[in-house]
């Protein structure tokens, strides 16, 4: 599976966390209305297995949004068994977020835990970041996405349907087959990208299913479920709620 490398473009995100029959309700929508994910595969050529290694501080810094920490998320992600990955920064600006993606052979994923600069690799400036900032490998996540896309006169957009999310801690830079548990096994994240500018279309997915947007991280439900955070917030309770029949 081959997936285009995106630098530094600007995208607005929506997410919403909805129950599991309104996630079945919304991928019938978006197969009647948009066009699947050109490396999707299944029956509708939409679905594509996730997996992504995050990293944060040993104090946690980027799941209790401390600081700077707040604003940039860094992960590496693996679609399915394909031989790349992707090293990833997240980073949120007011309204909208920028997202740096590059591709690199899994074969050099191991570079991620030396201690000392590795120089002249792709994942040079991911792994610089994470010295930086201190920041090491916490928890693995993965689950089933559906993709479908959509273009329009007043923009474009993208809808995807995560499911069966699993969440296991990590302390090394590696993707991992051990058993990780399910979280959330009752309910959906469904996610919306578009251009800075929303399109018409969004706003009628919305209207049509009474959507209300919630801060759906997968990384804060997972480390939730793992047993950090607050967990009077409501995001915990819905992590926990999700995994008490795991």
């Amino acid at each position: 599976m081959v997936h285009t490398t995106l630098n530094d473009v600007p995208t607005s995100e929506i997410k919403f966390l909805v129950d599991s029959v309104l996630a079945a309700r919304i991928r019938a929508w978006a197969r009647a209305h948009g066009s699947p994910d050109p490396h999707g595969r299944g029956e509708d050529n939409d679905e594509y297995e996730a997996c992504t290694l995050y990293f944060d501080t040993a104090e946690l810094d980027v799941l209790e949004r401390r600081g700077s920490f707040a604003r940039a998320k860094y992960r590496v992600r693996r679609y399915g068994d394909a031989d790349a990955i992707f090293f990833e920064r997240k980073l949120r600006r007011p309204g909208f977020l920028i997202k740096r993606r590059v591709a690199c052979p899994i074969d050099r994923l191991d570079l991620l835990n030396a201690t000392d600069e590795v120089r002249g690799w792709r994942g040079e400036w991911f792994h610089r970041r994470l010295r930086v900032r201190c920041l090491r490998p916490v928890c693995q996540v993965s689950y089933l996405r559906m993709a479908r896309q959509f273009t329009s006169r007043d923009g474009f957009m993208r809808l995807t349907v995560d499911t069966e999310l699993r969440v296991r801690a990590t302390d090394e830079a590696r993707f991992s087959a051990d058993a990780a548990r399910p979280f959330l096994e009752s309910q959906a994240i469904v996610e919306v990208k578009t251009g800075t500018t929303v399109p018409a279309l969004c706003r009628r997915l919305v209207e049509e299913f009474a959507l209300n947007p919630h801060n759906a991280s997968k990384y804060r439900l997972g480390m939730t479920w793992l047993g950090h955070g607050e967990p009077q917030t409501r995001a915990s309770r819905l992590a926990r709620s999700g995994a008490m029949h795991a």
